[in-house]
C-alpha cells in the first residue's frame, strides 16, 4: 500500500513559518543535515508514537490566495484543544479557514491558515461530539 510517510509544507518566509509551527503546534524544526540549505525537517511528536514527520521547504511559485481551491493534500493534526490551537494560530499570524465544527462520534474539527497561507486541519478527539 502507498501509506503516507512524510509531508512537506511550502513556505515563502522560513523564519516566520518556523516560529508559527513551533509556537502553535509545538513542533521541533531543524535544518536538514544541520545546514540551512532550503529544507528543514519537522518532528511532530515523539518517535514511536502515531503520526508522521515532515519538512518545510522554500516555495517555488506564488503563495495560495484566499478563495482558491485546495490544490494539494491537506494534513490534519490531532490536538488536545481546537479552540486553544486556533487562538494560538491567530496570535501567531495565522487565521481561521474553517470554524470549529463537530464530527459526530469522532471529535471537533477546524482548519487554519498558517502564516504562509497554507491550510492545516485540526482534530480534537471527542466521541461525544455531536451536531447541534
Amino acid at each position: 500500500m502507498g501509506r503516507v510517510i512524510h509531508f512537506e509544507i511550502h513556505v515563502t518566509d522560513v523564519a516566520r513559518a518556523i516560529a508559527f509551527y513551533e509556537t502553535v503546534m509545538g513542533w521541533r524544526i531543524r535544518p536538514w543535515n544541520g545546514e540551512s540549505d532550503g529544507y528543514w525537517l519537522i518532528e511532530t511528536g515523539e518517535h514511536g508514537t502515531a503520526g508522521i514527520d515532515g519538512a518545510l521547504m522554500l516555495r517555488h511559485g506564488p503563495a495560495p490566495v484566499d478563495g482558491q481551491p485546495l490544490t494539494g493534500f491537506m494534513c490534519t493534526a490531532e490536538v488536545a484543544d481546537v479552540d486553544g490551537v486556533t487562538a494560538a494560530a491567530e496570535k501567531a499570524g495565522g487565521r481561521v479557514a474553517l470554524a470549529k465544527r463537530p464530527i459526530p462520534g469522532v471529535g471537533w474539527h477546524a482548519c487554519i491558515h498558517d502564516s504562509e497561507g497554507n491550510i492545516l486541519g485540526l482534530l480534537q478527539p471527542d466521541p461525544a461530539a455531536a451536531s447541534g
